[in-house]
C-alpha cells in the first residue's frame, strides 16, 4: 500500500506543477499591469515614477521564468503573497474561505447520498414501475434546473413567501439549509439516475441470477454482494462529485453571500486580485488532486483485484 501511494503521489506532483505553471502564466498574459492594479485597489494615485518602484518592488521587472520561479518557492513555503485589495495574507484568506466551503460540500454530499442511495435502490429494484418512472421524472428535473434559478426559486420561497430563511446565509444552520439544498438537489438528482445504472448492470449479472436459483435471500444478495460490487463505479462518481462541490459552489456561495472559497474567488476577479485568483486555482487543484488520491486508495482497499495489479 506504502508503495501504491508514493507511486500516486509522484504522478500528483507531475499534474500540479504543471497546474502551477499554466496559472502563473495565464495571470501574467492577463491584460493590465499588475503593479498599476495593485496601486489602484489600494487607493494610491498612480504616477510613473510610482509605477517603475512598485514594479521593481513586486519583481514585475524580472524575466517571466524568474518570477515564476520566486512564485513557487514562495507556495512551498505556503507563503501565496498579499492580496492587492488589503494587503492580507492569500493563504489566509484561503484558509479561512477553505473551512466555510467544507462544511457547505461536506453537508450537502452527506445529504444527497442519504437521499439518493436508498432511493436508486427503489428504482432499481422496481424497475420500470411506477415508483421508478417519477424518481426518474424528478431527478431529470433537477438535474436540469441551473444552480442559480434553482437558488433564486428556494430563496423566494423560503425566504420572502414563507419568511423561515434568512435572505443572507451565516454560519448558523438555518443559513446553511438553502445553500446547502442549491448543491444537494442537482447532485442528488445525478447520483440517482448514475446510482441506478450501476446498480441495475449488477442486477442484470449472472451471480445474481445464480444466487437467486440457489435460494439466497434477496437482503443478503444486495447488500453483500450487489452493493459491493457497485462500489467502485460509486466511489469514483462520489469523489469526482466533492472536487466538483469544492470547486463549482461559487455561484452559490455568491448568491447566497456564503464566506467560502467561491465567494472570495469571485470577489477577487471582481476587483482584479491576481495572487487571490492565482491561490484559489491552486487550491482546487490541490484539493482535486487530493480527493483522486483517496479515492484510488479507497480502490485499493475495497476491490482486492486493484490490490493485486
Amino acid at each position: 500500500m506504502g508503495k501504491y501511494i508514493l507511486k500516486r503521489m509522484a504522478h500528483l506532483i507531475w499534474i500540479l506543477l504543471a497546474v502551477s505553471f499554466l496559472t502563473f502564466l495565464l495571470m501574467y498574459l492577463a491584460p493590465g499591469d499588475a503593479a498599476e492594479k495593485k496601486l489602484n485597489a489600494q487607493g494610491i494615485s498612480v504616477s510613473q515614477e510610482v509605477l517603475e518602484r512598485t514594479r521593481q518592488e513586486m519583481g514585475l521587472d524580472r524575466p517571466f521564468l524568474v518570477q515564476y520561479g520566486d512564485w513557487l518557492l514562495g507556495v512551498l513555503r505556503l507563503d501565496l503573497g498579499s492580496s492587492y485589495k488589503d494587503g492580507f495574507p492569500v493563504g489566509e484568506k484561503l484558509a479561512r474561505g477553505l473551512g466555510s466551503t467544507l462544511v457547505l460540500a461536506l453537508w450537502s454530499l452527506l445529504l444527497s447520498l442519504a437521499v439518493a442511495l436508498p432511493l436508486s435502490l427503489l428504482a432499481a429494484l422496481h424497475r420500470d414501475g411506477p415508483l421508478d418512472r417519477i424518481l426518474r421524472f424528478l431527478s431529470f428535473v433537477g438535474n436540469s434546473l441551473p444552480g442559480f434559478l434553482l437558488s433564486v426559486l428556494l430563496m423566494y420561497l423560503f425566504c420572502v413567501r414563507l419568511r423561515l430563511l434568512p435572505v443572507l446565509a451565516d454560519r448558523s444552520l438555518k443559513g446553511l439549509l438553502l445553500p446547502g439544498l442549491s448543491l444537494a438537489i442537482p447532485l442528488c438528482s445525478r447520483f440517482l439516475r448514475q446510482f441506478r445504472a450501476e446498480l441495475l448492470e449488477q442486477l442484470g449479472r449472472s451471480y445474481v441470477t445464480g444466487a437467486v436459483t440457489r435460494g439466497v435471500k434477496a437482503r443478503y444478495i444486495l447488500f453483500r454482494n450487489v452493493l459491493r460490487n457497485a462500489s467502485i463505479s460509486i466511489l469514483t462518481i462520489v469523489g469526482l462529485s466533492v472536487g466538483s462541490l469544492m470547486g463549482g459552489s461559487v455561484v452559490i456561495e455568491t448568491i447566497f453571500r456564503w464566506p467560502g472559497l467561491g465567494k472570495l474567488a469571485m470577489d477577487a476577479i471582481r476587483d482584479r486580485d491576481l495572487p487571490v485568483i492565482q491561490g484559489f486555482v491552486l487550491l482546487t487543484a490541490v484539493i482535486y488532486v487530493g480527493i483522486n488520491l483517496l479515492t484510488d486508495i479507497a480502490y485499493h482497499w475495497v476491490d482486492p483485484r486493484v490490490r493485486e495489479e
